[in-house]
């Protein structure tokens, strides 16, 4: 096991190489994905069914295929209907209690939540979804602002607890609507037995990694990383690099990838965030280029044989989607090529001509 071996199995794990059936199947089989850029998310996972298209991942979206809600780290991400409760029950309580300060910032109490519950309950019934500017003007005729950050608060808060879910899209705007009423409801699980399926679908869908990536990814401590793993080790495989224990799904042992594939990969992709440590992927001297500033903002990366070589972008115009991509050292003659050429399926995703630089 080596750095680059590590990130080549990761590749394949994440079903970037070794695409699934369906955009709710790479969903299942990751456990959860990150998804607070709406559109980046839809492509991270467009990129991971073959032949997807945008509208195709929404309507998966829109069947309730997929939920989008706030599960873990307080990030909204995908996970599969069947997931969402027993992970909001696991990994939201923490969470909710490291926000407290911030709320009394905001002047957001119990009181307040449980009245802006009662109204949403009311107004969201019988499977209405509402856009956020509809909700706040909905809290408003109640007295209740939902300026700057507050109103959003208040949202993340409720669904954590399990209230709302985001819905369909309306137009460009995101919906809410009860979780209750948007999937079936499903039964509760023991905490060891949570964390344990946490861990197994995290290893088998992002390995190679280790207990402390586990730690960082679901937001728990590292005693309950390392107990989960514990329970969840057999059924995996081990390799040790650099004094650590990478975990893995067996199977990844004896698939290879191209060193020379490129991949045009969505800001906040799993594939970079989904680890505490990320040096087998990305140089850190080159960290500032993806995340400027470190404010918490990832820019999409161009990714050549698991190693994120650059960043790139797109901008809507008129006649299609116009593509640029920036090498972190430079790129010959191929390697621009093939850049261009996954720039073409990000169009064929989005249904729209591409033009290149």
């Amino acid at each position: 096991m080596n750095s680059t071996t590590i990130a080549q199995r990761r590749l394949i794990a994440q079903h970037i190489t070794q695409a699934a059936a369906t955009p709710a199947e790479v969903v299942q089989s990751l456990g959860a994905i990150q998804a607070q850029d709406y559109l980046g998310a839809l492509w991270a996972l467009g990129l991971r069914t073959p032949g997807a298209t945008e509208q195709q991942v929404e309507a998966a979206i829109a069947a309730k295929q997929i939920v989008r809600t706030w599960p873990m780290r307080g990030t909204i991400h995908f996970v599969a209907p069947a997931d969402v409760r027993w992970m909001l029950d696991l990994l939201t309580p923490r969470v909710m209690r490291g926000t407290q300060s911030r709320l009394r910032g905001l002047e957001i109490d119990a009181a307040l939540l449980a009245r802006c519950a009662d109204i949403l309950g009311q107004a969201l019934a019988g499977g209405q979804q509402l856009t956020r500017p509809a909700i706040y003007e909905l809290f408003a005729s109640h007295g209740i602002a939902a300026t700057g950050s507050r109103g959003l608060h208040i949202l993340g808060q409720l669904s954590m607890r399990g209230l709302l879910c985001f819905g369909a899209r309306d137009g460009k705007q995101p919906t809410f609507t009860l979780l209750d009423e948007w999937v079936p409801a499903t039964a509760a699980l023991p905490t060891d037995e949570a964390l344990a399926r946490l861990a197994l679908r995290y290893f088998t869908g992002h390995g190679p990694a280790t207990a402390q990536d586990l730690m960082w990814w679901a937001g728990l401590t590292l005693s309950e990383a390392k107990a989960a793993l514990a329970e969840v080790a057999p059924q995996l495989a081990s390799a040790m690099f650099d004094g650590q224990h990478y975990y893995f799904a067996p199977a990844l042992a004896d698939i290879t990838v191209d060193a020379h594939e490129v991949f045009l990969l969505p800001p906040f992709d799993e594939f970079l965030l989904g680890y505490r440590d990320r040096r087998a992927m990305l140089e850190p001297a080159h960290m500032n280029l993806v995340a400027p500033g470190s404010n918490g903002i990832f820019n999409p990366i161009v990714v050549i044989g698991g190693r994120v070589v650059g960043t790139w972008k797109r901008e809507f115009k008129q006649r299609g989607v116009v593509t640029t991509w920036v090498p972190f050292d430079t790129f010959d003659a191929t390697q621009n090529d093939a850049i261009a050429a996954a720039a073409k399926r990000y169009g064929a995703f989005l249904g729209m001509p591409v033009r290149l630089p």
